[in-house]
Formats: C-alpha cells, structure tokens, sequence
C-alpha cells in the first residue's frame, strides 16, 4: 500500500500516487464537441487520483464514432477544455487528454456532414452502433488512400497542439479497442497490399508516424499511447501474430521515449512480461476484471508503475482516499454510463456525503 501512494514519474511531471483514471467514453459533451461545466465538475471530483486520462476526443469532424462525444481541433474545443484542465489543476491534479479516431466504429448519422467513414479497407464491422436514430448496422467504411493517411497524421498533430492549448498536461494516442489504429493492427480489418498493411511493420506503421509526429508537435515526455493486446472490440481479429506486432510496436515505440504505455490487459500474461521488458518509461496497467482486493498488487510485483481503473473511479470521486483508508466502494450504476446528466456523472456520494446520508 505505501508503495501505491509513493510518488513516481510520468514524463515530465511527478504524480503523487500511482493510481489513474482509466479513458471513459460518457458521451456528455455539447452536440457541436465542446466540452461542458458538467465535465468540468466530473473530472475536478476525481483529481485525487495521480493522473486522469481523459475520455476519447476526435481530432476531426471524420474521426467522431458515437454521438455527443468531445472534440479538440477547434478553438471553441480548446476554449471549453480549459475549464476542465483549470478545475483539475486547482486540486493539483495531472490530465491527459486522450486523441481517438474512430475509423470503421462510426456512422454517418453521428458525423458532422454524414461523413463516410474511413478505414484501412473497406470491410464493416458486423456489429450495430447506437446514433440518434436508434441502433443501426455500422456500415461499410472508405478504404484511406494515402492522402488520407497523411491528413489523419496531421489531424493528430493538430490536436496534440490544441491539448496543450487548453493546458493539458498531454496527451494519450489511442491505439486500441477497436478504434482505427487496431483496425490497421488486425488481419482481419485490414488487407492493405502497400506500405500500411501486410507485414507486421506495416500494419503499425501509422501508429509509429502519428506517435512520431505528436512528439514533435509538443514533446515525448507530454504524449503517451494506449493499446490493447488481444481486443476483439470492434469485431477485430489480429491473427497469430498479433503478439509479434506488438512486442515490436512497443520497441519503436519505445525509442521515441514516450511519457508512458497504457496497457489494457486481456490475458495473455507472457506478452505483457515481455512489454514490461521492452518499455523502459512509466507503464500503466489497465486490468479490466481487476478487483478492490487486488489493487496494489501490479505495482508491488514490479509488472506495472501505474494501475488504472475505470468504473471504480467513475463511482467512486475520492477513489485513491477509500483505497488509501480501506473505506467501502460505492457500486457502479452501468444504466448512466453513456449521455444525460448529473445522475450516474456527478452525483456518485463522497465519504462525508455517504456517512451524513
């Protein structure tokens, strides 16, 4: 336990605990991608724990998935992101704001101007997507061309800057569950015969240039990358060497000196001892099934520097105090995970609330 509360590097920063938010879609954020005061209350709430990575933000109209999801391209983006980083940093905490591209996980009906969505080939996810008009089939994206891949580039670039901006402390590339740097990842979403498909250097050959020309836009030590070993969101299937991939994703990765890697973990236990090998910076660790009885435990074995949990903390504001005093957790209410308001967002009950009620 006193190791969990020490403090440790991320970066350029040091964080005073080695607890994370866990990046939550909660789709709250205003119809045009401006994020909202609401947002700003929720993530202040949760500043106890030592980073925060934020929910996923487009970084183009192209890039949006599902509805009322934040943007940061736009001066308006920046300008509402900014309430949030003030709240978070007047309780002294640290935020990342995390850059997702949806790419096929998308429908035009959610899309500034119906947009065709954009991926490493045309192939559909088989699975529905919820949008305004109730729940539909996803359908089949644009195959990128090459200007394509060089605009989302760019598009990432862009929004790495617009993060700091808004007084980000950085940013998280998002290179999993399902989104459109696993779909280059995957056999089975992607059959490209150029340089971005085929090969295992080719299918992470985006994730390398947009990690590439993020650290150029706003430096190593302010951008991290989130993956996701073994995911089958999104109806993918990385295929036999889906390890191989990322062992060597992770040692390009690596070279550039990045903040941290955030790991989800689905299983495979000897690809996440190898990543530990390879990543010689702050390696967060996101274990989905992970229980209160087992927090702490990645972080005395050595496997990981962070431990990141998800719904905990979105139940739980002063999660790092309960955890830290061995107080009870409130449970989570799954049914307001996604859109309306205060309820299931805002309202979740303090320890001082909780014992006065």
């Amino acid at each position: 336990m006193n190791k969990l509360f020490s403090t440790t590097k991320v970066g350029r920063y040091t964080v005073e605990n080695r607890l994370a938010m866990a990046p939550m879609t909660r789709s709250r954020a205003n119809p045009d991608g401006t994020a909202t005061e609401l947002m700003a209350e929720y993530y202040q709430q949760r500043a106890g724990v030592g980073l925060i990575i934020t929910e996923a933000t487009q970084p183009s109209d192209i890039g949006q998935g599902v509805i009322s999801t934040p943007g940061i391209y736009t001066q308006a983006h920046i300008d509402s992101w900014k309430k949030i980083t003030s709240a978070v940093h007047a309780k002294d905490g640290r935020l990342f704001i995390q850059i997702m591209h949806s790419g096929r996980m998308s429908h035009p009906d959610n899309v500034p101007g119906n947009l065709q969505a954009l991926a490493p080939s045309a192939l559909a996810a088989q699975q529905k997507i919820h949008t305004a008009n109730g729940m539909q089939d996803i359908p089949v994206p644009r195959e990128m061309t090459l200007d394509d891949i060089r605009t989302t580039i760019d598009d990432f670039r862009h929004a790495a800057r617009c993060a700091i901006d808004a007084s980000a402390d950085g940013v998280e590339i998002h290179g999993a569950n399902g989104y459109l740097l696993q779909q280059f990842f995957a056999a089975n979403a992607n059959t490209r015969s150029d340089a971005y498909g085929g090969s295992i250097e080719n299918r992470a050959r985006l994730a390398i240039e947009i990690a590439t020309a993020v650290v150029a836009e706003i430096g190593a030590d302010r951008t991290g990358f989130r993956i996701s070993p073994g995911a089958t969101l999104g109806d993918l299937a990385e295929g036999p060497d889906g390890p191989a991939l990322y062992r060597y994703l992770a040692t390009e990765l690596d070279k550039l000196g990045l903040a941290f890697l955030d790991v989800m973990h689905w299983g495979d236990d000897a690809l996440l001892s190898d990543l530990r090998s390879i990543w010689r910076q702050t390696l967060i660790l996101n274990r989905p099934s992970r229980s209160r009885e087992l927090v702490g435990t990645d972080i005395v074995s050595g496997l990981a520097d962070i431990e990141a949990y998800g719904s905990m903390v979105l139940a739980n504001p002063d999660f790092a105090q309960r955890i830290l005093i061995g107080a009870p957790l409130n449970s989570v209410e799954s049914s307001t995970f996604f859109g309306g308001g205060a309820r299931g967002y805002t309202d979740y009950p303090r320890l001082a609330e909780a014992a006065a009620a």
